[in-house]
């Protein structure tokens, strides 16, 4: 089973089809993606939008289909303070259409409560679209650490509502790979990978994690123990954005070659 996909902070604004086919390019068999872009654009990319371009969604379909690759991560839904998950109906529809697996979720609503029921509101309405929705915790966000996200999977109590595992916010929370073998492991829907030093030397943490992550195995996370600790059989996602190489003009290619080569000595080595 090919388990590695690309994740969408990697790319910086790719268009769909040209993402696909880095991953293709690259033996990724998913992607990870929102219906826009993110907003750093250091190539300078055309704008596009999934939502509102219905042949840029059919295009998108096809060469998924020709290039063996599926969205594993639908990026965009978010829980945020005086607004509704629910009317998010129509992008999740869209992400169902395109055929992607599930949807990520994080929470900036600073009202846990709150969050953990819209949290709940949208693992129903994913539900009924046959979509699981990935809760993604990191510093600076409600829900900031494994113990939160895990209290949010049991308030959920749904299956298709699963904590994702993205290294670098899992270490940096203070969390250590042992702690994940204390779990059920059907509460892990999903792994994004990175590496990092132990401390950071950003002023910023978000900055860090949507511009400066490294390739796997050259910072300090025991990433083998993390991926050990966790089902085999998930979705292992490449979020390593780097764009100090991207605006030196390092292409995506170049940029993500040896941090897919890298995953794909991880997973080796656990078998």
């Amino acid at each position: 089973m090919n388990r590695l996909g690309i994740e969408h902070i990697s790319v910086f604004g790719l268009p769909p089809v040209e993402f696909v086919n880095l991953a293709g390019d690259l033996g990724c068999a998913h992607i990870a993606i929102a219906l826009t872009p993110i907003h750093l654009n250091p190539h300078g990319y055309p704008p596009y939008s999934l939502r509102d371009d219905a042949a840029l969604r059919r295009d998108t379909m096809a060469v998924m289909r020709d290039r063996g690759v599926s969205i594993s991560l639908g990026e965009g839904f978010a829980v945020r303070p005086n607004a509704d998950v629910r009317d998010r109906a129509r992008d999740a529809e869209l992400m169902c259409e395109l055929g992607a697996a599930r949807l990520n979720t994080v929470s900036m609503d600073p009202d846990l409560a709150r969050s953990f029921d819209q949290f709940a509101l949208l693992a129903e309405m994913a539900a009924g679209l046959g979509l699981d929705v990935g809760l993604e915790f990191a510093i600076g966000m409600s829900v900031a650490d494994l113990p939160t996200a895990l209290a949010a999977a049991r308030h959920v109590a749904r299956p298709n509502f699963r904590v994702t595992i993205d290294t670098m916010h899992f270490a940096r929370s203070g969390a250590a790979p042992a702690d994940l073998d204390r779990e059920d492991p059907a509460l892990f829907g999903y792994i994004q990978l990175s590496d990092v030093p132990r401390v950071s030397a950003f002023p910023s943490y978000m900055e860090e994690a949507m511009t400066s992550r490294r390739v796997p195995g050259t910072g300090e996370l025991p990433l083998r123990e993390i991926l050990a600790a966790l089902p085999r059989d998930l979705v292992v996602g490449i979020e390593v954005p780097r764009l100090r190489e991207a605006a030196a003009g390092v292409g995506p290619h170049e940029r993500l070659r040896p941090c897919v080569e890298a995953a794909r000595e991880l997973l080796a080595s656990l078998d």
